[in-house]
């Protein structure tokens, strides 16, 4: 089964099935993941599911719209390859996708 890893900000990771069509944060939430909350219900209205792509998975993952970028940029951690998971949709593609989680979210 294709899986997706979440690493906490001290280093504790988490490992999760990933569902395809699924977002992100439902896998998350789903599989009872620290730190991703996902308070709006997926509708990119919080920023309680911030996740942090690494360089190499940004391809994949594509690049966030400018609706996660507003929310985003009101985030102390927000960087350049920063997401919200509820609007990453999981594919077969991501099997392996590992992502860092802020030390907080907003």
């Amino acid at each position: 089964m294709a899986t997706v890893t979440f690493v906490e900000s001290d280093g504790t990771s988490h490992e999760a099935d990933l569902v395809e069509g699924e977002s992100l944060m439902q896998i998350a939430t789903g599989s009872a993941i620290p730190g991703i909350d996902g308070d709006c219900g997926g509708e990119a209205a919080c920023g309680t599911c911030h996740v942090i792509v690494s360089d190499e998975w940004v391809t994949t993952t594509g690049k966030a719209t400018p609706v996660e970028t507003q929310m985003l940029d009101m985030s102390p951690e927000c960087s350049p390859n920063s997401r919200l998971a509820c609007q990453i949709v999981a594919a077969k593609a991501m099997d392996g996708l590992t992502l860092r989680l802020p030390e907080f979210q907003m």
